[in-house]
């Protein structure tokens, strides 16, 4: 049984992407001093953006073997594969090329130039995460402002999916349509999970979330939890209605 999830609160957005990126980087080096190969799953968003310049920043000082980390996604827009809506480019660009992760260690999810559709697309991650991963040791997730976490989004039927890795998502409420997300089955065998909130409007999913007994149908965020430790990582606009 997990603990309680612990809540962080900075005073601005900037001070939690850099509270974050430090925090993650000493996690990467402790793990690897003891002899672990991490496996990250990295989120998209603008808060994930800032967390990703704030890693390539602060990597020169770190003690992280960026070639011995495998990077994994939590969800992934269905879209091609130079697209600027991909989670993938976006880190890519903003530090994974940056540090070093060895290129067989990053495994995004597939574009449209990989499949011909979503659903083929979840199948082949999941055949990935099966043949390559094991159980993440750190989650990071972003949460929307109607409580969606990773792409499972409020009444939609992957809620309920409990017996694929991943799925394929269509008819998204928040563009692109067609998008690619673990499963819950997935997310919470993470031993670390790390939510990244930052913003006013977001303060309502996120008190939902973590009020006692909410249903994951109504606030999805409110279904994950990691089997050793789950932070909410928040700025004050994210946290005001605490």
């Amino acid at each position: 049984m997990s603990t309680p999830p612990r809540v962080e609160v900075h005073e601005t957005s900037d001070a939690l992407a850099t509270a974050v990126a430090g925090e993650l980087l000493a996690r990467l080096a402790d793990a690897q001093a003891g002899g672990t190969v991490p496996h990250l799953a990295l989120t998209g968003g603008s808060i994930a953006e800032a967390v990703h310049r704030e890693l390539a920043r602060l990597a020169p000082g770190a003690e992280v073997d960026w070639s011995s980390v495998v990077v994994w996604w939590g969800d992934e827009r269905f879209v091609a594969p130079d697209s600027p809506e991909r989670n993938a480019g976006q880190a890519r660009a903003a530090f994974l090329s940056a540090v070093g992760v060895a290129p067989e260690n990053v495994h995004e999810m597939p574009s449209t130039a990989d499949a011909g559709d979503v659903d083929a697309a979840a199948a082949a991650y999941s055949e990935t995460v099966r043949e390559h991963g094991h159980d993440l040791d750190l989650l990071m997730l972003g949460v929307g402002p109607d409580g969606h976490v990773a792409s499972l989004f409020p009444g939609f039927p992957q809620l309920d999916v409990e017996d694929r890795v991943a799925v394929g998502v269509t008819g998204s409420p928040k563009p692109p349509p067609e998008r690619i997300s673990l499963t819950f089955e997935v997310l919470n065998r993470a031993r670390s999970v790390w939510f990244l909130v930052a913003g006013e409007e977001k303060a309502a999913a996120v008190a939902s979330a973590l009020a006692e007994g909410t249903d994951r149908h109504d606030t999805p965020a409110a279904g994950v939890q990691g089997t050793e430790e789950t932070i909410w990582f928040l700025d004050r606009g994210a946290a005001s209605k605490l």
